[in-house]
């Protein structure tokens, strides 16, 4: 359905509810991509653990270009890495998938994972973009200071309630002047004191752009 509705790729999140063994993963995704053309990105996460060797087995699937890693185990994602760029043969993407995942670029960055995903350009493009250019140009300083005052505040933000890296997304977009609504059950919409919170901890990014 994708495929035809124009579609470019797909982001193949695990199966839901279940947990399941490596072997399980692999068919998953072997039978995913048989039923579709589309380039695919495989999401580690949550249910969906992968071993070195599995996750060969998948990356050598032909329409199979990237894993998005949103575990945060720097010790098992560097094994994969390692494991996928010996045995692999072709053009492959490691992506970083955590939640705020500029928090963690310099570790994912260590085991040759440069690419991730910037939920916070949907809301401060210019603390995203001043950030990104920062850790490509090797402004350390800069990387440094917008982690310690953006970065950091919003990650103790949003683990004060479990759904906040999502409520908290929504609510900066509408109040950028983009009305997105608020999040659907079971997760909330951020209380009004987190809501201030927010609000300076976006002032702070943008003043450490500016030092």
């Amino acid at each position: 359905a994708a495929e035809r509705a124009g579609a470019d790729g797909l982001l193949l999140l695990p199966p839901y509810l279940v947990s399941s063994p490596a072997d399980g993963l692999v068919r998953f995704v072997e039978e995913v991509t048989s039923a579709t053309k589309l380039p695919v990105i495989v999401y580690q996460r949550n249910n969906a653990v992968l071993t070195p060797d599995s996750a060969v087995r998948i990356a050598q699937l032909p329409t199979v270009i990237g894993l998005k890693d949103g575990l945060g185990d720097i010790d098992q994602m560097h094994r994969i890495v390692l494991a996928i760029r010996a045995k692999v043969d072709k053009p492959f993407q490691f992506f970083n998938g955590l939640p705020t995942a500029e928090l963690t670029v310099p570790a994912y960055r260590g085991i040759g994972v440069e690419l991730y995903s910037s939920a916070v350009f949907c809301f401060a493009p210019d603390i995203s973009l001043g950030f990104y250019n920062a850790v490509q140009s090797g402004d350390k300083e800069l990387t440094a200071r917008l982690l310690t005052d953006f970065y950091l505040p919003l990650v103790e933000l949003r683990d004060k309630v479990p759904g906040y890296a999502v409520s908290l997304v929504k609510a900066a977009v509408v109040k950028s002047g983009l009305d997105v609504g608020g999040v659907r059950p079971p997760l909330v919409d951020p209380a009004p004191e987190h809501l201030a919170e927010l609000d300076r901890i976006i002032a702070a990014g943008r003043a450490a752009l500016e030092a």
